[in-house]
């Protein structure tokens, strides 16, 4: 599965489950590494997703160090946690 498509399937369960999401669509003008998706409900997500076997860039690590130093919740989400069910139950949570 392609980063695209997982991101129009997480995209698709939060427009579902009625949370707001937030894309840079053109990040050539953006910091290098944030995110890709903010999602937000009870919770605010910070999600960087990636093929199954797609690395994290360090400028993407530092993002999510520094998210997470602020006490966010930041996590790489890969095809597998569409399919074992993770995405959706975190999504939940935050409905």
């Amino acid at each position: 599965m392609s980063e695209q498509a997982l991101q129009q399937a997480v995209i698709q369960l939060a427009r579902l489950l009625g949370i707001e999401w937030y894309h840079t669509y053109d990040s050539r003008r953006s910091r290098k590494g944030f995110p890709d998706l903010v999602l937000c409900g009870s919770r605010v997500l910070y999600r960087e997703l990636k093929t199954e076997t797609g690395p994290v860039t360090s400028e993407q690590q530092r993002w999510g160090d520094r998210l997470r130093q602020a006490c966010e919740d930041w996590a790489v989400w890969r095809p597998a946690d569409l399919r074992s069910g993770r995405i959706l139950g975190e999504l939940r949570a935050i409905r």
